[in-house]
């Protein structure tokens, strides 16, 4: 391989620009979110103990109202960044839901009713469904039995980074890394799909998983690639709530004489409640916009498509802009109570502390 310095000289400044590119915004977003409040409270403070030690009053409604500016400067970009790609977004999306497929005449609920009369609709709702009932289920229970098994063991930080790994990889990374899993060979030749491999072993036949239509399983397959994931992230916030708890609280368990089964049931799973509703919560929005795993596993073939695949197809393959967006509002909406429950949980949880 031959690797000529001089001809490469333009990709090695273009690098170098970017990288300093890089440092330049990542530095003036440090200024701007760091150290500008910061010098700006050291003044104040100052300025305070100044006036206390002459003896001048300071108008406290003056300060308050300094504070409030400077507050509200620092929320303009992220309310203008919220008002353009959410806002508007949302509102655009909600209007052409009831449009026509090139958003040119007003259909009513048309595409509504549209959704839920078209058996291959009602496919993707259900495929949805089970995503929403199995992932979070699973992911947390996994990732509690985990974080319950590894708790002050020997290798804890070891054992928590392997399950937290997939974490780190993309979901249409971990597609390409499961679809090697799920890999397809006739009897005859020699398999390169670890599940087939293991039904060879056993001396079944070979079996092409993601094509299994009408069952389920090839949907039920995708999920486990979500759980892979998403165990992961429960794991360290379960983790995290488990060593949170008292150990005197613990300590007086024991010598009450509770064995695991009562004390994970009667002391655990109380004290960590808050933590895994929060872990359910997540996951499950997570798993309602679930769409690279889909689209990089099947393409949403095979009657395994989800709702956010199914949305991508009708506004930007078939051009049915109003099937889209009556798609979208109605994941929309399937978000809102999870939202709001969590809100809820959140306020109550600080009024009890």
């Amino acid at each position: 391989m031959n690797f000529d310095l001089a001809d490469q000289a333009d990709k090695f400044v273009m690098l170098l620009g970017g990288l300093v590119a890089f440092v330049a915004l990542v530095g003036g977003l440090l200024l701007v979110l760091d150290v500008i409040p910061t010098r700006l409270a050291e003044r104040r403070e100052a300025r305070l103990a100044a006036a206390a030690d002459a003896g001048t009053p300071i108008s406290v409604a003056s300060v308050r109202g300094r504070e409030g500016w400077l507050a509200f400067g620092f929320l303009v970009p992220a309310l203008l960044l919220l008002a353009i790609g959410l806002i508007f977004p949302a509102i655009r999306t909600t209007i052409l839901s009831f449009m026509n497929g090139d958003g040119s005449a007003f259909v009513g609920f048309d595409n509504y009713t549209w959704m839920f009369g078209q058996p291959d609709i009602q496919s993707v709702l259900l495929n949805t469904l089970i995503w929403v009932l199995v992932v979070p289920t699973l992911a947390t229970t996994i990732g509690l039995i985990y974080a319950i098994l590894v708790d002050k063991a020997r290798g804890e930080a070891f054992a928590k980074a392997l399950i937290f790994l997939p974490m780190s990889i993309s979901f249409v990374g971990a597609s390409i890394i499961w679809k090697f899993v799920y890999a397809y060979r006739s009897g005859e030749q020699e398999q390169i799909g670890l599940l087939n491999q293991i039904v060879v072993w056993f001396g079944g036949e070979p079996q092409q998983w993601l094509l299994e239509q009408g069952s389920k399983l090839n949907t039920l397959l995708l999920i486990v690639i979500m759980i892979w994931i998403q165990a992961g992230f429960a794991m360290v916030i379960l983790s995290a709530a488990i060593k949170a708890i008292p150990g005197e609280i613990v300590e007086a368990a024991r010598i009450d004489g509770t064995n695991a089964w009562q004390m994970f049931w009667q002391i655990t799973l109380p004290a960590i409640r808050a933590a895994v509703i929060v872990v359910v919560v997540t996951i499950t929005i997570a798993t309602l916009k679930v769409f690279d795993i889909v689209r990089t596993m099947t393409n949403g073939n095979y009657d395994t498509s989800v709702i956010a695949n199914e949305m991508y197809n009708q506004s930007f393959r078939y051009g049915e802009t109003g099937h889209g967006s009556a798609l979208a509002v109605f994941l929309f909406v399937l978000v809102i109570p999870i939202v709001i429950f969590q809100i809820r949980n959140i306020r109550k949880q600080r009024s009890e502390a």
